[in-house]
């Protein structure tokens, strides 16, 4: 692909922070059969023919290690072009490509260049012949009107700078200037095979006064407006998740990492002469308010919801309207946190923590078809592992996260993201293509061991002020020990040998139980949690270990006291020995810490932390929708079986949660499951055999 194509760009790149426009007029002389356009913009793209958008895809180059790897957009333009002179025009902006930043070091970039553009255009005729129309200097550029636009500060539109029919075949380009072969990005060229980022929604506005807008729930995306007004007239939108006390817009913690004169905001500078429709092209925001400066009387407003259009495969629905929301506002804060990779917040940083999405994996899995998603982030893992196996915190990364910001809890993403994929849908794909990553990355578990014992990188992120706190060495060994069981599995699926693994386990669960005896760490929630959930304790030993995790959670008056590897654990580790009353009144707790607590004061997708005091849309405390599906529902998925056991003890009078194909009902005294095939099912103390279809049991 692209062997004819040249990387171009404008020669006269008057302002590096802005956008240029790009075109090439072409003849079409036949009846045309097929055509397919290929496409690079970076760091994003808006493509036309004949004036027309090409898609309704925004934010179309996916994110991506660009010096190791760029990936190509295609699409089937074959109605878009007509017989005689045709016109291609591209609108590029900045992205990732050419970013600010310096709290991660993207303004060092190893790929950082200006905005440039390749181009191939395959056309096939009835008559059996063929045409390229490729990008190289016969093309014509010219300034955009985005005149500022970087993917965390924002964007600034002049629409005084706008060019009328620019991208028509018929345009006069005469006075542009002709463009100039560049540099490429330096990575390989490979097509882009996950879902594109698209508006999903438009959400209205209901206007509070002062300037300020609320959208009624907190997204990522931007704001369309409407406006009329005298030319040079600056509206500006500032973007914000809360309002203080007084009612006022409050950002500062969504701008504490951002630089440029735009701090999550953007602005529009009219053209004059009548209504004027705008939204931005190159960047997106994390949001629940806006403010808008100097409103004039003439203005209208709606929110766009932007991220990658990822399939829903699960749902689920009960009695209880707090699950509900809980559900609701794990979704939206999962949906919100893809942009062509899994993010951290759709605001402040937009970065691919590992960690997050380690611990966000199986709700994620449940709820959205994740396969080619997933798939190109761990390509994202291959472009950025060391050769000793090392992995940074955040992926793409442009190399920040080695050194901070990592750690078996994190790392361990590129084994257990295969591994619960591989489980919940029975595709084996990811593991097969990161085998030998997985085995690497192993080897520098391995090296950085201590008598089995690893120490390094993060801890248990953000528990509750007050919490005893678990030690780093606990968590990391607990996922070296989970590691090693993976990689043994994995291997037999390989056809390797498990031998290894298997062997390595055993020592480093005797070294765990030798070096973690102190009672101390015992009164820490997390602690026993991850010696449950990861299965460091012997059998015998479990049921003493749930109670004192039930009772510690019962003397912190039914609240977590958990950051997010213990939350991850703490679900499964209680409700799978009996506990899952516990769980229950500690996930609808009215008071903090909890997720009911979050959801009373407001909040419609899951926080940073549990005092609410930072960002207000994170995912890493998502294990709580996993636990709906799992224990409420009781859908229990394995790579070759289907376990159907929901917690009736909870006392739900309706639950109704689906699975791709599988379906649990629990109405009144009825459970009702729909199978693709036959399955176990467990009602309290008693088991049943369901065939495929739809059975009906009494609940007992």
């Amino acid at each position: 692909m692209f062997e004819n194509s040249k990387w171009i760009a404008a020669k006269e790149r008057e302002n590096e922070d802005g956008s240029y426009l790009l075109r090439k007029t072409f003849e079409i002389k036949h009846e045309v059969k097929k055509a397919i356009l290929n496409v690079i913009g970076l760091g994003y793209g808006v493509y036309s023919i004949n004036g027309n958008r090409v898609t309704s895809d925004v934010l179309t180059t996916p994110f991506t290690r660009f010096d190791c790897r760029v990936l190509y957009n295609s699409y089937d333009v074959t109605s878009m072009l007509k017989k005689g002179k045709n016109a291609f025009g591209a609108y590029i902006g900045n992205g990732w490509y050419n970013t600010l930043g310096s709290t991660w070091n993207y303004e060092k970039s190893t790929w950082r260049h200006h905005p440039k553009l390749i181009v191939q255009l395959d056309i096939q005729y009835f008559n059996g012949s063929c045409e390229l129309i490729v990008s190289d200097t016969s093309w014509k550029t010219n300034i955009g009107p985005s005149v500022f636009n970087h993917i965390r500060s924002g964007e600034c539109y002049d629409a005084r700078l706008e060019i009328e029919g620019w991208d028509l075949p018929e345009f006069d380009d005469d006075l542009w200037c002709k463009a100039v072969i560049c540099r490429g990005a330096g990575g390989i060229i490979l097509p882009a095979k996950l879902p594109p980022i698209r508006i999903i929604r438009t959400l209205d506005a209901k206007y509070l006064g002062k300037g300020i807008f609320d959208f009624g729930e907190n997204t990522s995306g931007w704001v369309k407006i409407r406006v009329k007004g005298e030319a040079g007239t600056r509206i500006k939108i500032v973007y914000s998740e809360r309002l203080d006390r007084y009612g006022n817009i409050d950002n500062h913690h969504i701008c504490s990492f951002t630089t440029g004169y735009l701090k999550q905001s953007d602005e529009y500078i009219l053209k004059g002469g009548g209504a004027e429709e705008w939204e931005p092209n190159f960047v997106y925001h994390g949001f629940r308010y806006v403010k808008i400066s100097d409103m004039p009387d003439d203005f209208q407003i709606v929110g766009r919801v932007v991220h990658t259009d990822l399939k829903t495969v699960g749902d689920f629905e009960c009695s209880d309207d707090m699950l509900n929301k809980i559900h609701q506002a794990t979704r939206r804060s999962t949906l919100t946190n893809f942009h062509s990779i899994p993010t951290d917040c759709p605001h402040r940083e937009q970065n691919g923590w590992t960690g997050d999405a380690l611990i966000s994996c199986e709700q994620s899995l449940m709820n959205f078809d994740m396969i080619s998603a997933y798939s190109k982030w761990l390509d994202d893992f291959k472009d950025v592992q060391r050769p000793n196996g090392q992995l940074p915190g955040i992926i793409p990364t442009s190399n920040w996260g080695y050194n901070w910001g990592s750690g078996p809890a994190w790392d361990s993403a590129l084994i257990f993201i295969p591994w619960h994929t591989y489980q919940l849908t029975g595709d084996k794909s990811l593991i097969v293509k990161m085998w030998n990553n997985m085995k690497l990355y192993m080897e520098y578990l391995n090296s950085m061991a201590d008598e089995h014992i690893v120490d390094f990188g993060l801890c248990d992120w953000a528990p509750p002020e007050g919490s005893v706190k678990c030690p780093v060495a606990v968590t990391d060994t607990a996922f070296y020990y989970a590691d090693c069981c993976v990689m043994a599995k994995c291997a037999e699926i390989m056809g390797e040998n498990s031998v290894k693994y298997k062997t390595l386990a055993g020592n480093i669960k005797t070294a765990y139980r030798e070096s973690f005896k102190n009672e101390e760490l015992e009164k820490s929630q997390t602690f026993l949690a991850c010696g449950i959930y990861f299965g460091l304790y012997d059998e015998k030993e479990i049921p003493e270990k749930a109670v004192r995790l039930a009772q510690l959670v019962i003397d912190n008056n039914y609240h977590i006291a958990c950051g997010t590897i213990g939350a991850k654990c703490i679900f499964s580790a209680l409700s799978e020995n009996g506990y899952a009353k516990i769980i229950y009144k500690m996930i609808t707790n009215p008071t903090a810490p909890s997720y009911a607590f979050w959801i009373n004061n407001g909040m419609t997708t899951l926080c940073e932390t549990w005092s609410m005091e930072a960002s207000l849309n994170h995912h890493m405390f998502s294990e709580v929708d996993y636990w709906f599906y799992k224990y409420v529902a009781g859908i229990r998925i394995f790579s070759d079986s289907i376990l159907i056991k929901p917690c009736i003890e909870l006392g739900l009078k309706k639950v109704k949660a689906k699975y791709r194909d599988i379906e649990v009902t629990i109405d009144d005294d009825k459970f009702i499951v729909k199978l693709p095939r036959s399955a176990k099912v467990v009602l309290g103390n008693r088991e049943y055999m369901a065939n495929e279809g739809v059975t009906t049991f009494m609940i007992p």
